[in-house]
């Protein structure tokens, strides 16, 4: 039986996300689909023709600067958008969901996950 890979960019995305352990992904109050580890949200989807997500302020405006993300359109601080255009931008948007993952999933020494932006 050979398997295809699913047919739309938030498919592909959600299939690889939630093959990471602990995530959990559902619709929001607000159109999004979004990806949780645990209480934590790790960034979220607006169809196939946007993501996004938040990040502590320093790693926010690196990300900026490398133009990896824009202004998230609300405006919010340390919030930010990945367009989806193409694969290039599904590998992204993928690569930023796991910096999220990485940070959610890192214990501090007090035993607990790193704080949200």
């Amino acid at each position: 039986m050979t398997t295809t890979a699913p047919a739309t960019p938030s498919a592909r995305i959600t299939q690889e996300v939630t093959s990471w352990p602990g995530v959990t992904a559902g619709p929001g109050s607000r159109g999004e689909f979004g990806f949780r580890v645990g209480r934590r949200e790790i960034g979220h989807l607006h169809g196939d023709r946007v993501a996004h997500f938040g990040f502590p302020r320093a790693v926010w405006r690196e990300l900026m600067d490398a133009g990896r993300i824009v202004r998230h359109p609300i405006g919010h601080d340390g919030w930010g958008a990945r367009p989806i255009a193409g694969p290039e931008d599904e590998a992204d948007v993928i690569a930023l969901l796991r910096l999220n993952y990485e940070r959610a999933t890192r214990v501090t020494p007090s035993g607990r996950p790193p704080r949200s932006p």
